[in-house]
């Protein structure tokens, strides 16, 4: 069965998906960037550079602490119930497989003709 992922019906609960994959990338970014200025502060001579990082760090604290109650509060993020984890991972890694699988491109996708002009010969 050739399925049409355009039709609006097929991307049921895909928002949702995204939203959460968004939010999963977002907080380990900002951890990541954490740990990127604790290291840059342990190297850093300067008072003031030291000023500015620890106060970069602060905030970046403080963004992955808001980022980890969205997703608490979301419930897609469950850090002291492993077995929940787990199964929102299993489901994430399921849902990869599956639009990795999906034929979102069935029929030839030459755009020749489709526009107004002819490309500029270079």
């Amino acid at each position: 069965m050739n399925k049409d992922y355009l039709d609006p019906i097929n991307s049921l609960h895909m928002p949702e998906l995204a939203d959460t994959t968004f939010a999963m990338d977002f907080l380990l970014r900002a951890k990541e960037g954490v740990r990127n200025i604790a290291v840059a502060l342990t190297e850093s001579a300067s008072p003031d550079v030291r000023t500015l990082l620890r106060n970069q760090l602060m905030q970046g604290i403080a963004m992955h602490q808001e980022i980890t109650e969205l997703m608490f509060s979301k419930k897609w993020f469950h850090p002291y119930e492993l077995s929940e984890q787990y199964q929102l991972d299993q489901l994430s890694a399921n849902n990869t497989v599956m639009i990795g699988k999906m034929n979102l491109f069935p029929v030839e996708t030459n755009r020749k003709g489709m526009f107004d002009r002819t490309p500029d010969e270079h």
